[in-house]
């Protein structure tokens, strides 16, 4: 048997897991959560890792109820993701691997994300839509790379949600998208918002310059509620990711759909692409928030099945990038 510990620390969460042979040991994590208004910081969010790294490392372990000696590998989070962040995860797995005397492999953050959605769900082939804070791309696996159809041509949805969280002052805790969606679910007054769909890209920052001005005005004049705003967002953004995917499985001839990120745990999303999936006669496959959100098992999985395929990185090129393509990453592991 394969046990795989894998560092996860691109962004605002902080998580370490291990997986054996496709068995999920652990997954404790972490979240760095700023007052409502403010997002986090790359210094202090690496300030808020390096706080806790060490005591989510021993939770792994004990939960695993494993040693040092168990693990055959060390993973953790190459990229893409913030340079503070990731470069503390980085340290931290470097110095575990040296001490243990194991092997250690860079992981593509995004590739993670697609490994445990595979695992999760038993997803066959499925045209992926990836989607969270930093990232937004439509992907599908050919000839040994995760090819991306499609993706954001500026900032990602994640990132469009949790701007306009600031802007209406939403909490942070437990995150801004979520309590975004719990909000919509009370919206009843649709806005219309830009819709921005160019062949198979998207555009959301024409939308959030659009909805912060337009907020203070329909707010303060009464002519809507938050949770209209939150309602309407939802359902423009979500509803130019259902276009751009529509498409991509049409070209790939793919019957499946497998939404993973951070934003794949919103309900809404998951209903709106389920009503797509039935009508062409497909099926959609989602995870839960203990998969979807960064986590250090996505990266253990990711990392098991390229320790596996023979993959290591050797110290020296044990570096990080916060620009690191999902079809940079030569998939070994796959037919």
């Amino acid at each position: 048997m394969t046990v795989v510990i894998g560092f996860e620390g691109s962004a605002n969460k902080i998580g370490v897991g291990i997986i054996r042979d496709g068995e999920v040991l652990s997954n404790p994590r972490r979240t760095y959560i700023t007052p409502p208004g403010q997002g986090f910081l790359p210094g202090e969010t690496a300030k808020h890792h390096r706080s806790v790294i060490l005591t989510v490392l021993q939770e792994a372990l004990n939960e695993a109820g494993l040693k040092a000696a168990d693990i055959d590998c060390v993973a953790y989070t190459k990229g893409p993701g913030m340079g503070a962040p990731l470069v503390t995860v980085a340290i931290v797995a470097r110095t575990v691997a040296q001490l243990w005397g194991k092997p250690l492999l860079g992981v593509n953050h995004c590739i993670g994300h697609i490994e445990m959605g595979r695992l999760f769900t038993n997803a066959q082939n499925p045209t992926v839509l990836y989607v969270s804070g930093g990232n937004t791309q439509v992907i599908a696996y050919s000839e040994r790379r995760y090819r991306i159809f499609g993706e954001t041509i500026d900032i990602a949805v994640g990132n469009c949600l949790d701007r306009f969280a600031r802007v209406i002052k939403i909490s942070n805790d437990p995150s801004p998208g979520y309590n975004i969606e719990q909000m919509a679910k009370k919206g009843t007054k649709y806005i219309d918002l830009p819709y921005t769909v160019k062949g198979m890209d998207v555009s959301y920052s024409g939308i959030l310059s659009y909805i912060e001005d337009a907020a203070h005005k329909l707010l303060s004049t009464g002519q809507c509620m938050p949770e209209d705003l939150c309602f309407s967002l939802q359902e423009t953004l979500f509803a130019m990711l259902v276009e751009i995917t529509e498409r991509a499985m049409a070209h790939c001839g793919s019957q499946e759909v497998l939404i993973v990120g951070g934003v794949g745990c919103n309900l809404r999303l998951q209903e709106m692409m389920g009503v797509m999936c039935k009508e062409r006669g497909a099926r959609l496959f989602a995870t839960d928030e203990r998969f979807c959100i960064d986590n250090g098992a996505m990266i253990a999985q990711a990392g098991w099945e390229m320790f596996r395929s023979g993959h290591v990185t050797e110290l020296s090129d044990s570096w990080i990038t916060q620009r690191y393509r999902t079809d940079e990453v030569e998939v070994t592991w796959r037919d």
